[in-house]
């Protein structure tokens, strides 16, 4: 087996800057575009497994159909967010920061026990990276033809690759862009839309702005975005303790560095297993260096792990100079799970995710809300009876129509106008006009207060609303005294 080729070693992974002197800091330093290079490996072939479920389960999603709707759907202009089988209504907000804690907790526990995982394999924004990264790499070639390309002057086949690149580039955005306002416009109505050019102003907007945003962030800006504009890379480090799993290279394996054969005994050079090829720099996609230790800029991708397994392959050394490993593991001490910061997280996350489920099964598709007539005080009608007017209105959050049946407590023999049985259509709210009539010898104040229920005709789900029942002050001796 011959030896590595180290042409590239000694080159540098970012196009050359103009030297400047160093006493002289720039706060605000240039860019420098990074050009990584392709790599193959065991890590890579993993994230297949978790970055093509990501993109097809967001392309394809929309397209899933579920009772004659779309599975996932955020019907805004009816309020109603339809999410497979259930359907969630404004007022089930609750639900909402319930996940979304539940969320930031599932990232706290595996930040703290596996490291930056989500940032190196399903994060969107490494995903949809890659899908450029590679649309780049089919338009302008590998890694020293696209650096030779972007220092050569323009010409026609300058023109043509970089045509090529943004057209791909602008083609995938524009299908993310679209995709993304499906689940709120729909999809099938989207695509007959745009296609009859019949698309909405909102809609047409919001397509350009996720267009123009994708192609920014993921074939611009890329490494700025997880370097500079999230903030999980700044608020990560809290998480961190020395048990946390995260990309290493072993500096008492490594050091000292230096080129050699492949025949030769690196212990004879005074040499450790690092041959200071530089691939390990060349295929990060945030242009680090990890053998100068834990750097926030560090995604866990793993690329790092795979490059230099390969060269360590070709030189007959053992695998892992730079692997998955733990401070403490590199120190030479044991592993351990038993620590309080990731037992709090967990438990914490064992119970919100429980009382979430709990909340979820137990919920009931039933809102009611009752508002007196302000308009008038009372009335008094035929037959020396007060009447009250109210405003019901019966939210039926479920997917089937339901026949439900209305009640007042807290007032003597009340009579309903008109009759209390309410019928509502599955995901309709039902608006009508109530009168309550009461004897006015039975009531016991000016102001009493009142409950208004409603329930399915086999009792299972029922809701409640509170409210006020105005009539005359009872004379002296009458019920009540």
């Amino acid at each position: 087996m011959s030896a590595p080729d180290n042409s590239l070693a000694n080159s540098s992974d970012k196009i050359p800057s103009v030297d400047v002197d160093s006493s002289v800091y720039n706060l605000y330093e240039k860019r420098e575009k990074i050009f990584t290079r392709s790599i193959e490996g065991f890590f890579q072939n993993v994230r297949l497994f978790t970055g093509w479920p990501l993109l097809l389960g967001y392309f394809l999603i929309p397209w899933l159909m579920l009772d004659g709707r779309q599975a996932i759907l955020f019907d805004l202009p009816a309020r109603k967010f339809h999410i497979f089988w259930l359907t969630f209504w404004p007022q089930d907000f609750g639900f909402l920061a319930w996940a979304l804690m539940i969320a930031a907790f599932t990232l706290f526990f595996i930040t703290t026990l596996l490291g930056r995982v989500w940032c190196g394999y399903t994060c969107p924004q490494t995903v949809w990276t890659a899908i450029f990264m590679w649309a780049e790499q089919v338009a302008e070639g590998e890694r020293h033809q696209r650096i030779n390309l972007q220092n050569a002057p323009w010409s026609l086949e300058k023109v043509f690759k970089r045509f090529v690149k943004h057209g791909m580039w602008m083609g995938f955005a524009a299908l993310t862009g679209l995709t993304f306002v499906s689940y709120f416009y729909g999809a099938r109505p989207l695509v007959i839309d745009t296609w009859n050019l019949q698309l909405s102003e909102s809609a047409l907007f919001w397509s350009a702005f996720f267009t123009l945003a994708t192609y920014a962030n993921a074939g611009w800006m890329r490494e700025q975005v997880c370097l500079y504009m999230c903030p999980y890379a700044r608020f990560q480090s809290a998480m961190f303790d020395k048990d946390t799993l995260v990309v290493s290279y072993d500096p008492h394996r490594g050091e000292a560095r230096g080129p050699r054969k492949r025949s030769a005994d690196p212990v004879e050079l005074g040499l450790g297993d690092c041959i200071d090829c530089s691939l390990c720099v060349q295929v990060c996609p945030t242009g680090i260096d990890i053998r100068d230790g834990l750097q926030y800029e560090c995604i866990n991708c793993a690329n790092c792990i795979d490059a230099c397994d390969s060269i360590m392959t070709k030189m007959d050394y053992a695998p892992g100079l730079i692997s998955y490993t733990t401070e403490n593991q590199l120190a030479g001490q044991g592993w351990t799970w038993k620590r309080p910061k990731l037992l709090a997280y967990g438990m914490a996350l064992l119970m919100m995710m429980t009382l979430f489920a709990y909340s979820l099964v137990t919920r009931m598709p039933l809102e009611l809300d009752v508002m007196r007539n302000r308009g008038e005080l009372y009335q008094e009608v035929a037959g020396g009876l007060i009447r009250n007017t109210y405003l019901v209105k019966v939210i039926n959050m479920d997917r089937q129509a339901h026949t439900y049946q209305l009640s007042v407590a807290g007032l003597p023999m009340p009579r309903l106008v008109p009759d209390a049985i309410i019928m509502a259509p599955a995901g309709e709210i039902v608006e009508i006009s109530i009168d309550v009539l009461v004897d006015p010898d039975a009531l016991r104040g000016v102001n009493t207060e009142i409950e208004f229920r409603v329930e399915t005709e086999d009792g299972r789900w029922y809701a409640t609303s509170e409210s006020r029942y105005l009539g005359p002050a009872p004379l002296r001796g009458s019920y009540g005294r």
